[in-house]
């Protein structure tokens, strides 16, 4: 059987600009130059991300082509490398994969919770919104910022991207 293919993309936090160019240019060697990008929304839900700065953006990024959905654990770890090189003397960004489709964004986290499924080397996924009637959809456990429907134009994008590309 063949794995799903997905539009894999990333959420990028950052405080400075020239950190999330430094993400881009780390990350288009592994899995391209970015093929659209979402407008820096101010990252303001949660202090988890303190270490980084009290002051955040989030970006995202979709990457050019249909990838398997069955790498997302690599492309976890792949971040997990990079938001350590990003250390100066503390990590600069904070690196999120994940991936959609028709119906789902999935994203990928180091953190267990009941609604987490374990995939491989310490990496769980998670479906993080779903598209149902048209409209992208949040659970009860979904991200604030999530929930509040501030990324569902970008997620829409990436979705028709998916659809033509999907299309036999």
């Amino acid at each position: 059987m063949n794995e799903p293919r997905v539009k894999r993309i990333t959420g990028v936090l950052f405080h400075e600009y020239r950190m999330l160019g430094w993400v881009m240019d780390s990350l288009a060697p592994l899995w391209g130059v970015p093929q659209a990008m979402s407008e820096p929304v101010p990252f303001d839900k949660t202090s988890y991300y303190d270490d980084i700065s009290p002051e955040l953006m989030r970006v995202f990024l979709c990457f050019p082509g249909l990838v398997d959905a069955g790498g997302l654990a690599d492309w976890k770890r792949q971040a997990i490398e990079l938001e350590a090189m990003s250390r100066q003397p503390v990590r600069a960004v904070n690196i999120d994969p994940g991936y959609v489709d028709g119906a789902r964004l999935v994203l990928a986290s180091t953190k267990d919770h009941a609604h987490r499924i374990y995939l491989r080397d310490g990496i769980f996924a998670e479906v993080t919104m779903r598209y149902r009637f048209k409209k992208w959809r949040a659970f009860d456990y979904t991200f604030p910022d999530f929930a509040s429907g501030v990324y569902d134009g970008f997620l829409s994008v990436v979705r028709e991207l998916w659809l033509k590309e999907a299309r036999p």
